[in-house]
């Protein structure tokens, strides 16, 4: 791994590092199979698109495409972000395993603006909610003047493995006018992850008698 020592004396990442990086199996595969979909829901609602996977407590986004005069984000691809605030760290904090959903949930959860949620009990309930109706919704989490809705993204063993959303502006959004076009794009990204030969990305088969891929 290389790094580039600029003439000021600092040191910033080089082109060798981001080439060693853009081998990881899991996210460049997943980018692979989920681009064209996310191109189609960046070009119909022209708002900002982003993909995420989980990472231990936290999330990285793998792909964000802005859309034109959307409202500014925080994120970027590279990313990491706390799984409690944003829709694709709800979607994918809803789907984690119980030991992680407890250990987000008992450790101290950040608080970005004033209607950031960190109370545990309304954070369950919310993820039940979730798993329920198959879409997230973070309200002004983040931003004050953002709110995006998400939708969980299934390999082919039908397992959570990352999670798509739109982030618009708050004032006049509809998160469940907005939640059909989420949850088709994360059900055709999750048939294309499911259509190569039936394998995870991890490349292992599916289990017999799991579920199909669904949004």
């Amino acid at each position: 791994m290389r790094w580039s020592a600029a003439r000021d004396g600092c040191y910033r990442i080089g082109l060798r590092l981001w080439e060693v990086a853009a081998l990881a199996p899991r996210g460049l595969a997943l980018r692979e199979h989920a681009l064209p979909f996310l191109e189609d829901l960046s070009q119909i609602t022209r708002e900002n698109v982003q993909l995420a996977v989980p990472e231990g407590a936290e999330l990285v986004f793998v792909e964000r495409i802005a859309g034109t005069d959307a409202v500014p984000v925080l994120t970027r691809v590279g990313g990491r972000f706390a799984l409690t605030a944003t829709g694709v760290g709800l979607v994918l904090l809803a789907h984690a395993p119980a030991e992680l959903q407890e250990e987000v949930l008992a450790g101290p959860i950040e608080r970005f603006t004033p209607h950031t949620m960190t109370d545990p009990r309304t954070l369950r309930a919310v993820l039940a909610d979730v798993r329920a109706t198959g879409f997230a919704v973070s309200d002004r989490q983040v931003t004050e003047d953002a709110l995006s809705v998400a939708a969980p993204v299934r390999d082919g063993r039908g397992t959570v493995v990352a999670a798509v959303s739109l982030v618009v502006h708050h004032p006049g959004a509809a998160p469940h006018a907005l939640a059909p076009l989420v949850r088709t794009s994360a059900r055709a990204i999750s048939r294309a992850l499911g259509a190569t030969g039936g394998e995870t990305l991890s490349g292992r088969p599916p289990v017999p008698g799991s579920p199909p891929p669904a949004g």
